[in-house]
């Protein structure tokens, strides 16, 4: 029985976060430092005709204004380089390189001064003049042409078209979700600091790996001369995975004036200069049998790309991607069509595709519930599969049926009334509405290192990431569970290029990916840690076999006699070291490689068992709402998520994530939504005064459950990602519940006052 494994232990990293001592990318200081403030584009489509400085130049404290006048030459990203180990490019646009404008306020120039203000200041005293040409910026207008993107093929199975023309039932219906920004509390921000040919980066990153690569490109020295430091981060939910102009400008601005520069973006500029959820527009055509059988599913995306000179690695919302895996069904289709806009990159978001894809594909299954005259539950419980329906592997485990019944049960499902507007609350109108959750089970190639000190603490280091969601816990836990030592003894380091290599934090994969090598390390120690003991030959382990011992208590110990053992500081000073360590990498298949613990690329036979085994995790939403249909206001008076996610690490820090997924998928039913000014393709949304964010009064009573089932086929200890399952599916039980207090169907995100008036 796990001992720290799946317990509510509290973070090990929040002392120091409650008491300020976790420091972030901005608040590290550097001796002599300088700040930088880009100066934007007031126009989305056209070029910089001419620009003049010199008053910025000649302000108090400036000490250069960059433009693509005297800018450093950056080298091109290689794309294909890239995508091989693993890095996410926001876009491929390099800072003030040219002329060319793309999107409103992108970067044009930078001010380099003594301090924040003065730079920001400064920025207001650049003069510039435009050739302008009209942006493209209304993706219901502009014309849509096939993805580029190898990540956006056309499915077909089967013949979708003709199996929806001859079902006995329809439905055939468009789904809108708006553009949507990530706006975490901490915004991007870095400092860059030369010492020479070596460029050290302190980083709001989801990916210190990854953004040593790239800027290892673009200033076209060696990696090893680049290092990434992101210990701590004040939120990331996509945006921080990308690489994005800011980076490269900062190490610019450092590299002319030979200085350390710190670089923080303004809250404004989180909403222009970083990318977004593109706006999408879903038709979904259900076709199914009177009893409820799925016989046809066509789901057709319309989306949005940034209109760049290469779209190579254009970034689209896959909205029709898995949401494919959610039903049985023998006819699919699954298309994505994009319009070119004159708009900043759209980039992952929290779910990225499966988050607005449920809200149409949900949505429509359960107006097909409605025509039906089936009960929401029992049509997904008649239409569930064991297999993907496209790739027809099965899944490597799915709980989804328990997570329907027994969310069911636990919210009292069976008190709806089938019927819209038959419960009431004084003025309120009260609705249940349910929807599925969907998530790949993803995972990397990682390494980490474990070392046993003589003082019986242990250090753990691993380059993996802590968005705040609790990575830095799960990974104590581990090592005091395979160690045998208590979670307070042991030393985390993460998010350092300088430490063993390990995935991105992004796509829900850091658990499954990093927590096996972890227990891969400890099980290499425990073989060193014996080989050191049985050296000595008054050792308790004389004679004794490598299986007949055991790490537990701080030390290793028999089996067979629980008294019988020596303790590391034991084993240490009789082997006169200070430490013992180990660096394993483990690939995903939860194999050890002989890799060193830098992983350079991503081996395609790392990844084989994807041939086998569809990997997902899955869940249920029930929500429950109130309307005021007066005033048009929407009340959620309470949530019950229920999930599979394999092998639950830290009870605790799990239902965190559940709860911060529910009230993400609140902010998209309700009030999330970025607007364009039509006429220059700029947000009018600047702030989180005009960007509505869900507050404490909009969140209700939240009720979180996991099946907690291993997935052993995931990786060695079952455990598989949480951040992003528990956010979908809350957007269409919210709409789904709408539908169920007042009889209207609102079938575009956000659902704001004015859809009902």
């Amino acid at each position: 029985m796990a001992k720290f494994i799946g317990k509510p232990v509290d973070r090990v990293d929040g002392r120091l976060k409650v008491t300020g001592q976790a420091k972030y990318a901005a608040e590290y200081t550097h001796k002599n430092m300088a700040y930088a403030f880009p100066v934007l584009s007031k126009i989305a489509s056209g070029e910089v005709a001419a620009i003049d400085a010199a008053e910025a130049e000649k302000a108090p404290g400036v000490l250069t204004v960059l433009t693509h006048k005297n800018a450093l030459r950056l080298q091109p990203i290689d794309v294909d380089q890239s995508i091989k180990t693993g890095s996410l490019l926001g876009e491929l646009l390099l800072p003030l390189q040219d002329t060319k404008i793309f999107y409103a306020n992108q970067y044009i120039a930078c001010i380099v001064a003594e301090t924040y203000e003065q730079a920001r200041y400064a920025a207001l005293l650049v003069k510039v003049k435009y050739k302008e040409t009209k942006p493209a910026i209304d993706l219901e207008k502009e014309p849509k042409v096939d993805s580029t993107s190898p990540r956006a093929k056309q499915v077909i199975v089967g013949t979708p078209v003709e199996a929806f023309n001859s079902a006995p039932v329809k439905i055939e219906q468009v789904y809108k979700v708006a553009t949507e920004n990530h706006h975490p509390m901490e915004p991007h921000s870095l400092i860059a600091a030369w010492e020479g040919e070596k460029l050290t980066v302190y980083n709001a990153t989801q990916g210190v790996h990854s953004s040593r690569h790239l800027l290892a490109q673009t200033f076209n020295v060696p990696k090893e001369n680049v290092r990434v430091i992101a210990s701590f981060i004040g939120g990331a939910f996509g945006t921080k995975a990308m690489f994005w102009a800011t980076e490269p400008l900062a190490g610019m601005a450092a590299r002319v004036t030979k200085r350390p520069v710190k670089i923080v973006l303004t809250r404004p500029m989180m909403q222009h200069c970083t990318g977004n959820r593109g706006a999408t527009r879903q038709s979904v055509y259900l076709g199914a049998t009177r009893d409820g059988k799925l016989v046809s599913r066509r789901h057709i995306t319309e989306t949005c790309v940034a209109r760049l000179d290469d779209r190579r690695t254009e970034y689209l919302e896959l909205a029709g991607g898995n949401t494919s895996s959610t039903y049985a069904c023998p006819n699919i289709e699954i298309t994505h069509k994009v319009a070119l806009l004159n708009v900043n990159s759209p980039t992952p978001m929290r779910a990225p595709g499966e988050a607005p894809g449920l809200f149409a594909l949900e949505s429509a299954m359960d107006e097909l519930a409605f025509e039906l005259k089936i009960d929401p539950v029992q049509l997904r419980l008649i239409n569930y599969g064991e297999a993907n329906p496209i790739n027809k592997l099965p899944y490597s485990s799915k709980h989804l049926k328990e997570c329907y019944e027994q969310g069911a049960a636990k919210f009292g499902w069976s008190l709806r009334k089938s019927e819209p507007r038959q419960t009431r609350d004084g003025e309120w109108l009260v609705g249940y509405g349910m929807a599925t959750a969907l998530y790949p089970g993803y995972r990397s190639p990682s390494a980490a290192r474990v070392r046993v000190n003589s003082d019986g603490t242990v250090s753990v280091q691993t380059a993996a990431h802590d968005l705040g969601t609790g990575t830095y816990t799960i990974v104590a836990q581990t090592a005091a569970e395979f160690l045998g030592v208590p979670v307070n003894k042991i030393k985390v380091a993460l998010a350092d290029t300088d430490l063993p290599q390990s995935t991105l934090a992004g796509g829900s994969r850091t658990a499954a990916t990093v927590i096996p090598n972890i227990q891969a390390a400890c099980e290499a120690l425990r073989k060193k840690l014996f080989e050191l003991a049985t050296k000595n030959n008054s050792s308790v382990f004389s004679g004794k076999n490598i299986a007949d011992v055991e790490l537990r208590d701080g030390g290793l110990f028999l089996k067979s006699d629980t008294n019988k053992g020596e303790t590391f500081e034991t084993i240490l000073k009789a082997a006169k070291i200070d430490s013992v360590e180990e660096c394993v990498t483990v690939n995903p298949e939860g194999q050890k490689s002989n890799e060193p613990c830098f992983v350079s690329e991503i081996p395609a036979e790392q990844n084989a068992d994807t041939k086998k085994w569809d990997f997902h995790s899955f869940g249920a939403q029930f929500v429950e709402v109130g309307v005021n249909e007066q005033i048009g206001i929407v009340r959620v008076r309470r949530v019950l998520s229920y999930h599979d996610c394999g092998r639950i690490m830290n009870k605790k820090t799990a239902r965190s994530q559940a709860f911060g997924g529910v009230i993400f998928g609140i902010g998209m039913a309700l009030t999330e939504e970025s607007h364009y000014d039509p006429r220059s393709a700029r947000f009018v949304t600047r702030n989180l005064a005009d960007y509505h964010v869900p507050v404490n009064a909009d969140v209700p009573e939240i009720e979180v459950y996991f099946t907690n089932q291993p997935d052993y086929k995931n990786n060695p200890l079952g455990a598989r990602g949480v951040g992003e399952i528990v956010a979908t599916g809350v957007a269409p039980a919210i709409a789904n519940a709408i539908f169920n207090a007042t009889g209207k169907r609102i079938r575009e995100a956000p659902i704001t006052p004015d859809k009902f008036l």
